[in-house]
């Protein structure tokens, strides 16, 4: 099977990568790609939010299976343009993934198929947000109803903050605060069936404990050993399945990866967000610990023939992923800051540096005019991924492997995946 990765960040790489090691998978392409995907796919310069050279590049290289990472070019239709030449891909339709695209059309698909999630009001004024602040009460949650690149939420006590952040967006969804520890479900889906993937916890803030602004994620493990033991089936009973049916009902069947971003509160699991495809970091940790064909379970989902594949297996071991940051993130973001030790890392055993904003520059040297230099391209540097015998095991191995790699103004929470487990985010988001 050829197969095409669009996007250029951490989670495509961890996809490749996948895709590389899957005994069906002969080729690997990415468009454009980063300097890790590099290593083992061929790389070709194309637009992700062009639909029709996506779709036309698909069918230069022969691609049986497209792939389509980030959420911008699936909200875009980019799977559309790829599906209308005949291609099989991997994520969702324009309108389906609405899902992500509108907080509020979201929050209305869950109202319609009964899915247990906060309370929310959508709000378009400074009146409608008061009332809104008022009737939920503190902490305050505001998301932005666009997309947001997994920063357009505020939670907070400070309704002044609340207040300020509503006035930044057009139009804002104001919940309910959902009281317990989050975690990241990922459903493979065709459209009718879906087959869960081993639930991991992100972790969000940029600093440890929890605190400071919110991130596209600087970290990640799995399993999470604390969490109920059918908490995948229960989600995919009473949230994805329905979810799957409803969005049929709409004409707007949802084939691709619906991530379920949910809150364990006393009252069971409720779902704090959809997003239209794999999260990053979080999904880098599961497929570390994938043993299925990642190939095949995909293509079988973009085909709509899930339910003659095997539900996924996973091994017995752990996986923890921590995220390396330019200095400055998420508020500004430097750029062309030369990174050391990615050849350490990637030698200790059971790791693999996944790259998410790097780059690579001519800096010829005396007697070697061909000297390259990987340097920081901002945001979320890299990513270094251990697989363990547990998440204890798994921690350890990706700080060491961490530990060799440097760059000016390098930035990295101290606690991923640190005791007590499944506490750390959802207790300190009150704090934040």
């Amino acid at each position: 099977m050829k197969t095409l990765v669009i996007g250029t960040g951490g989670r495509e790489h961890a996809l490749g990568l996948a895709l590389s090691r899957d005994p069906g998978v002969t080729e690997v392409h990415a468009a454009p790609g980063n300097p890790g995907l590099g290593v083992f796919a061929t790389l070709h310069d194309v637009d992700p939010m062009d639909g029709a050279a996506v779709a036309e590049l698909a069918v230069r290289v022969g691609a049986d299976l497209v792939v389509i990472g980030p959420e911008a070019p699936l909200v875009a239709g980019v799977a559309d343009a790829v599906r209308d030449r005949g291609i099989a891909v991997f994520g969702p339709s324009g309108a389906a993934a609405q899902l992500e695209g509108s907080k509020a059309f979201s929050k209305e698909v869950m109202a319609a198929a009964g899915v247990p999630t906060a309370g929310s009001r959508t709000c378009t004024t400074a009146d409608e947000v008061a009332a809104a602040l008022d009737e939920f009460g503190a902490p305050y949650v505001v998301k932005d109803d666009a997309l947001a690149a997994g920063k357009g939420v505020v939670v907070t006590n400070d309704r002044a903050e609340a207040v300020a952040h509503a006035a930044s967006c057009d139009r804002v969804v104001i919940e309910e605060f959902l009281d317990g520890p989050e975690v990241s479900l990922f459903a493979v889906c065709d459209g009718s069936t879906a087959h869960a993937l081993q639930p991991a916890q992100d972790f969000k803030r940029i600093f440890d404990g929890g605190r400071g602004p919110n991130t596209g994620g600087m970290g990640s493990y799995t399993p999470l050993t604390w969490a109920q033991p059918d908490l995948a089936a229960v989600v995919m009973e009473t949230v994805v399945q329905p979810t799957l049916d409803e969005m049929n009902r709409r004409g707007a069947p949802f084939v691709g990866c619906l991530y379920v971003g949910l809150a364990l509160t006393d009252a069971g699991p409720r779902v704090i967000e959809f997003n239209c495809r794999f999260g990053d970091p979080d999904i880098q940790p599961v497929l570390a610990v994938l043993e299925s064909p990642l190939g095949s379970l995909l293509h079988a989902a973009a085909e709509g023939r899930l339910a003659d594949e095997p539900a996924p297996v996973f091994s017995d071991g752990a996986s923890v992923t921590v995220v390396l940051a330019s200095a400055g993130y998420p508020e500004s973001s430097s750029k062309g800051d030369v990174i050391r030790g990615v050849g350490n890392a990637n030698g200790v055993n059971d790791v693999d540096v996944i790259h998410a904003g790097t780059a690579i520059i001519a800096a010829p040297e005396p007697g070697d005019p061909d000297h390259k230099h990987l340097v920081t391209a901002g945001g979320r540097v890299l990513a270094v991924r251990a697989v363990g015998y547990d998440v204890a095991d798994a921690r350890a191995r990706a700080y060491a492997a961490a530990g060799l790699i440097s760059f000016d103004g390098l930035q990295r929470r101290s606690d991923i995946a640190a005791e007590p487990l499944g506490v750390i985010e959802g207790a300190s988001v009150k704090e934040a």
